[in-house]
């Protein structure tokens, strides 16, 4: 893991995502329809931009997020995670009633994620020389590729979408073009995303979490006008009273904690661990969303699970890169 890891922190590396999904949106009321469905400011994408977004319940209880592109063709691309499409579409056809809109899964489509600050050489190498000129949240079409500078984990990135089986083909290419590049994991990417502190949909939240309580305000476009959840959250916003949010824990044990151990302040149970992982650069951490009386940083928690009962310490996200061995954050 340690090679993949560089890779991502000073070099490049690849996976081929096969969880995610890409589903075309088309027809009259695209726009006006995702607009008022989603977080995402729909209205003023622009064909060759895209954007997280949310999809919420009318209480701003968090369904899903997906990636939205907007394409030079007049339709949309939604990239889902693909066990969560089936809670998108149900929630999409509620409300889609004389709506011109249709949904298409495309799904002879693949995924690529190129992580690292050496992505861009990966890319522009074997892709387009031209996506050199795309910043964040732009994208691109290139003979058959469509090409992000897309940061999903965080850090600098980019996603090419196309034909799984030409894709395939071209991730061996790049490998073989560039033998510094190092196929990744999904244990690498998963450490990289609990160091960000980006909340997984499912995992880091159920059926009853908050947008806000999860820390996905990056995919809420709060100038907007009016979508399902947005009361809520402008209420939550406005107020600033909520009472659970996502937090780091940072543990000195040698034992991984159990995914779902029970995290206890005193004799008060303040919540679950939902995330963990094992980073080079921070040791053993986790994820968790949190009651607000254990909020402060450096608090110090009990967790009770399979694995017995370890102590850990509350930190801000997203983690600092300390030494397996230091103590809290500060």
């Amino acid at each position: 893991m340690q090679r993949e890891y560089d890779a991502i922190k000073s070099g490049a590396g690849i996976r081929l995502i096969d969880d995610r999904l890409v589903i075309r949106v088309s027809g009259d009321d695209r726009v006006s329809f995702l607009h008022g469905m989603c977080s995402a400011d729909v209205k003023s994408l622009l064909p060759g931009k895209l954007a997280r977004t949310l999809f919420l319940t009318e209480h701003a209880h968090v369904i899903a997020d997906c990636f939205i592109y907007a394409l030079q063709e007049q339709v949309f691309w939604l990239e889902v995670e693909r066990p969560r499409w089936r809670f998108i579409r149900e929630h999409l056809e509620r409300f889609l009633v004389a709506d011109d809109v249709e949904m298409e899964e495309l799904d002879t489509l693949g995924v690529l994620d190129i992580e690292g600050p050496a992505s861009i050489e990966a890319v522009t190498g074997c892709f387009c020389e031209t996506a050199r000129e795309l910043e964040q949240w732009q994208h691109l079409k290139r003979d058959g590729f469509q090409i992000a500078n897309l940061p999903r984990h965080g850090g600098p990135a980019f996603t090419v979408i196309a034909e799984r089986t030409v894709l395939a083909a071209m991730a061996e290419r790049m490998k073989r073009s560039f033998p510094e590049i190092r196929e990744l994991n999904a244990r690498t990417l998963e450490t990289i995303r609990v160091e960000n502190g980006i909340a997984l949909i499912g995992t880091d939240t159920n059926e009853r979490t908050l947008a806000l309580e999860a820390r996905l305000e990056p995919a809420i476009a709060f100038n907007k006008g009016c979508y399902v959840g947005q009361e809520t959250v402008e209420r939550a916003t406005a107020r600033g009273a909520l009472k659970r949010r996502l937090y780091g824990l940072r543990f000195t044990a040698k034992e991984m904690p159990s995914l779902g151990a029970s995290i206890q302040l005193g004799d008060k149970e303040v919540g679950h661990l939902t995330s963990i992982a094992l980073s080079p650069a921070a040791g053993i951490i986790g994820l968790a969303i949190l009651h607000h009386s254990a909020w402060a940083v450096g608090t110090s928690v009990s967790l009770t699970g399979d694995n017995g009962t370890v102590t850990g310490r509350v930190c801000e996200l997203p983690f600092q890169e300390l030494p397996p061995s230091g103590g809290a954050e500060t």
